[in-house]
């Protein structure tokens, strides 16, 4: 019986104790660290690698790509429909009206109405720079200007000094520069007094009579203020294609710009300019009458020049009348120059271009 007892089994004797949860959950146990197996690293230490990443927002393609359109059919609806734009064009357009009526001019000699919204202080300092360009090329070019000494300076001078005091413009700068180019015949007076004379006009001028016809010519260009009135055209001309270009939605800009800036110029610019030309002519004519020069030799400069020019193009594509018209125009106008020339005392005096400017001024026609 005694050797039973020891064979009994000796788990009855053991104790097994069971943690509660609490003591699962209590700080000491948390802050022992895991260990991997064969390894010592742990896992609140270990950082993954820095993954290469992107910023798609400093990428202009990127932008570019995900970029929405600025003018789309909805907000252009909403513009066209909206109260305040056409509040806006309506004050613009009654804007661009009052000021196109209150700019209005009567050009003395012919009646013309036109419109030119610059004073002759600008005009004058825009031509400061065209001076500076002409003398520029011609220099990159190789030409050279005649010196005071040359007979064709000292001639051009002698005709100037004439003219001016009948000019109306005593008080400008007067500069005269002549252009040693032989195969030019050409001349022009830019505002401000600024007078320039190609070589090759001098042979078929001929005489002091016939060089105080093209100079008086140009002279009238500035009188008249032609330059000013070019310069005010091109504001309308501007504005009608830009407007041309909005409503064509941009997709016709070359288009527009060259087949309508050429139609523009065919209607509009070229019949202007022969008027201008012509306006030109006849207050050149009264003013070489007034310095007393011999208007005939007018009709014998524009025979000259007809033939010296050939194959001009036809008139309704230039911007000067045809010298068969010219001098059909100025044998009109003869009696009217011979009248002026014997109402002349040949001192100098400007009657006719202050009767031109007082007529400006006024808007009166003379005859």
């Amino acid at each position: 019986m005694q050797s039973h007892r020891f064979l009994r089994p000796i788990w009855p004797s053991l104790t097994i104790r069971v943690c509660p949860p609490s003591a699962l959950a209590s700080p000491s146990l948390r802050s022992v660290p895991r260990i991997r197996p064969f390894s010592q690293t742990h896992f609140r230490n270990w950082q993954r690698p820095p993954r290469e990443t992107r910023n798609y927002n400093l990428d202009p393609h990127y932008r570019l790509s995900q970029a929405k359109p600025l003018i789309t059919s909805d907000r252009l609806r909403k513009v066209v429909r909206s109260p305040s734009l056409h509040t806006v064009i309506v004050i613009s357009i009654l804007g661009a009206v009052a000021f196109y009526f209150s700019h209005i001019q009567t050009v003395p000699v012919s009646g013309r109405r036109r419109f030119n919204c610059f004073s002759d202080e600008t005009v004058e300092a825009a031509s400061e720079a065209q001076v500076k360009r002409i003398v520029y090329e011609v220099e990159r070019a190789g030409g050279r200007f005649l010196d005071d000494w040359d007979p064709r300076m000292a001639m051009v001078k002698r005709v100037m000094r004439r003219l001016i005091p009948v000019s109306g413009m005593e008080d400008a700068k007067w500069e005269i520069t002549v252009i040693d180019d032989p195969h030019t015949a050409n001349a022009f007076v830019l505002p401000g007094g600024k007078v320039f004379v190609f070589s090759g006009l001098i042979p078929i001028a001929k005489n002091e009579h016939g060089l105080a016809t093209v100079l008086g010519h140009e002279i009238a260009h500035n009188l008249a203020g032609h330059v000013a009135e070019r310069m005010s055209g091109q504001i309308g001309t501007n504005i009608l294609l830009y407007s041309l270009i909005f409503l064509t939605g941009g997709l016709a800009i070359l288009g527009t710009q060259f087949i309508g800036g050429a139609a523009l110029d065919l209607l509009f610019s070229r019949p202007m300019g022969r008027m201008q030309e012509s306006e030109a002519d006849y207050i050149g004519l009264m003013m070489m009458a007034e310095a007393c020069y011999d208007p005939r030799e007018a009709l014998g400069f524009w025979q000259r020049m007809e033939r010296a020019q050939q194959g001009e193009p036809p008139e309704w594509m230039s911007t000067h009348p045809s010298n068969f018209n010219r001098i059909q125009k100025i044998g009109e106008w003869m009696p009217k120059a011979f009248e002026k020339r014997q109402e002349s005392d040949c001192q100098g005096t400007s009657a006719f271009a202050d009767l031109f400017r007082k007529a400006m001024l006024t808007g009166v026609r003379i005859e």
